[in-house]
């Protein structure tokens, strides 16, 4: 065969890869209101630096019936640039097969992460399929297998992030949910293990792939998604911003850059933020957007766990993490969902050297018969393990409640935390004024002439004695009380200190967080 002849035989074979499942099966996925992979890869990454991989590999076979031999087998995978920053890339070709993952598109996935895990830069992978490929039998569960394997290889490596646009059902179901980020997109991600005929069969269920596993599920009700899109694009843009915060690899700088906030800017507005009663919300959204560099929050699973944030920001220009209470949810009580979410944050940043910032206003776990048969417990002290096992720079500010085992969760000295900042409104006990007077005083207001006058000067007395940050300070618990406006310059001096920060631990393997 002559070269000309063999170039001819290449243009045939790379007409077939670029043509998928052919016209019917992407006229199909247009009708789904879906992108197609190559599209949605094009969309992503900066113009031009897509190199593609792999592109003529196929199935070996199926012994369970014929699966179309299309060279790519059903995954477009290689390497490209995002704002000029080296990443590898998978994205699953719904129309070839369903998306279905066999033995050699397994081996393709496989191959981009170990790539992507040699060069120390992040990989982006695009769900879109029906699972494991029935034809291929066992051959395909082994594949689906191999890809979770070189997720967990990679994870608190190399930045790994999900964007489930179209299905990923069955057991392939937990190749996002290994990753460090899920991005679903309304109307046309699907997650589940089982699906609905599967559901109604065993349980007599009728349910809708929407009710079952839709993006607002996966977003609101099970925390599997950490950010939800309206469409592929914004899915896209939250991917690229969202890689913006984070370092090539676990050993690679911080991507700092000059936001041109200036980091002594300071804001009055702060120091009337905080309401003086303590029973009154304030959205702490507000008091971190003030203290953070201007545009800078990117807020994670903003619809999961609510009582507490979990964000992305920075603060003179240095990528960190956010964990900070919401007044406005439960009074920022920890409940179960919000404990989960904030350790998997807290160990994902500390995984890749980003500082941990933490606000604190909470009056303890959340209460209630559901949340202790629920685990509360053990949720709860996947927090405390989080934090106390983080050896990345650590500041907390206490702003208003810290009461009790919540107080410690949050990012306390007892767990790490390198500086405590204190405002002159921060209240830190055991309990509430309320709550610790009726128990300390129980005999007393029972005797009393005027159980509610001396109820009423029983709190008074506590609150002046023990709810003000002062006596934590005077024991060292806090280092500084400082005024709210002053918070940013004061953290941001504080952080640069601690950049370099080094904390040895005890050689072990690994420890046994309480799952």
């Amino acid at each position: 065969m002559s070269l000309e002849e063999k170039l001819r035989e290449l243009e045939e074979l790379r007409r077939r890869s670029l043509e998928g499942g052919g016209p019917e099966k992407i006229k199909r996925q247009r009708e789904r209101g879906k992108l197609l992979a190559r599209e949605r890869l094009d969309l992503l990454l900066d113009p031009g630096s897509f190199q593609e991989l792999d592109w003529l590999v196929t199935t070996r076979g199926a012994p369970l019936g014929e699966v179309p031999r299309i060279p790519g087998d059903g995954v477009v995978a290689g390497f490209g640039r995002i704002n000029g920053r080296p990443v590898f890339v998978f994205s699953q070709d719904f129309t070839v097969a369903g998306g279905s993952i066999g033995e050699m598109h397994a081996e393709k996935i496989v191959r981009t992460i170990k790539y992507a895990l040699k060069s120390g830069v992040p990989v982006i992978g695009i769900w879109d399929s029906g699972g494991a490929r029935i034809q291929e039998g066992v051959a395909a569960l082994h594949g689906v297998g191999r890809i979770f394997n070189a997720i967990i290889q990679a994870s608190g490596v190399i930045p790994q992030i999900s964007l489930v646009l179209g299905s990923s059902a069955g057991g392939a179901a937990y190749a996002p949910a290994l990753m460090d980020f899920t991005i679903v997109v309304d109307k046309i991600t699907y997650m589940f293990v089982t699906g609905p005929d599967v559901v109604r069969e065993v349980t007599g269920e009728e349910v809708t792939f929407e009710q079952l596993g839709g993006a607002r599920v996966h977003s609101q009700l099970s925390g599997v998604a950490h950010f939800r899109a309206a469409n592929e694009e914004e899915a896209f843009r939250i991917t690229r911003r969202l890689l913006s915060y984070l370092p090539d690899n676990n050993e690679a700088p911080l991507p700092i850059i000059d936001t041109g906030d200036p980091v002594d800017r300071r804001d009055p507005d702060l120091d009337s933020m905080v309401p003086d009663d303590p029973h009154k919300p304030y959205d702490m959204k507000q008091v971190l957007e003030r203290i953070f560099d201007h545009g800078s929050l990117l807020e994670v699973q903003p619809e999961w766990g609510t009582s507490i944030i979990t964000a992305f920001a920075r603060l003179g220009g240095i990528p960190v993490c956010v964990v900070a209470s919401q007044p406005l949810v439960l009074s920022g009580a920890i409940d179960i969902n919000a404990s989960c979410k904030a350790a998997r944050f807290v160990r994902f940043c500390d995984a890749f050297n980003l500082p941990v910032i933490t606000f604190v206003d909470v009056p303890g776990y959340m209460p209630g018969l559901d949340q202790e048969h629920g685990g509360i417990i053990r949720h709860g002290a996947k927090m405390l393990y989080a934090y106390a096992e983080a050896t990345v720079p650590k500041l907390t500010v206490v702003v208003r409640k810290a009461y009790g085992g919540a107080y410690i969760s949050m990012g306390s000295k007892s767990l790490g935390a390198d500086i405590v900042y204190a405002w002159p409104t921060a209240e830190i006990a055991v309990l509430g004024a309320e709550a610790a007077v009726r128990i300390l005083y129980r005999k007393r207001l029972r005797a009393a002439e005027n159980p509610e006058e001396e109820r009423k000067r029983l709190i008074d007395e506590y609150r002046r004695t023990f709810l003000n940050p002062f006596r934590a300070a005077e024991l060292g618990l806090v280092d500084d009380v400082v005024k709210p406006s002053e918070t940013r310059y004061k953290l941001y001096t504080a952080l640069e200190v601690l950049l370099k920060k080094r904390e040895p631990r005890l050689p072990k393997k690994h420890g046994n967080i309480p799952l």
